[in-house]
């Protein structure tokens, strides 16, 4: 029986480990797409402030993506 490492990000790029706080751009029929990540929270707010000042009539939203399950082998 293995250990399960509970820092192992196996679904994730180095990129994203480093920036799991992500602008989301909401679409319709519940689709969504990843604008930007970003390493702090206030980066991603200062960012989703001027994307509404840009597209004012998209919706937007920040949220936290830490990982996928980790490696249990």
């Amino acid at each position: 029986m293995g250990t399960v490492n509970p820092f192992h990000q196996s679904n994730m790029s180095y990129y994203q480990q480093l920036h799991p706080w992500c602008i989301v751009r909401l679409l319709p029929n519940l689709q969504r797409a990843t604008v930007a990540r970003c390493r702090r929270r206030t980066d991603a707010e200062a960012h989703l402030k001027l994307l509404h000042q840009q597209i004012t009539t998209a919706q937007f939203v920040i949220l936290f993506d830490p990982s996928s399950s980790p490696d249990e082998s």
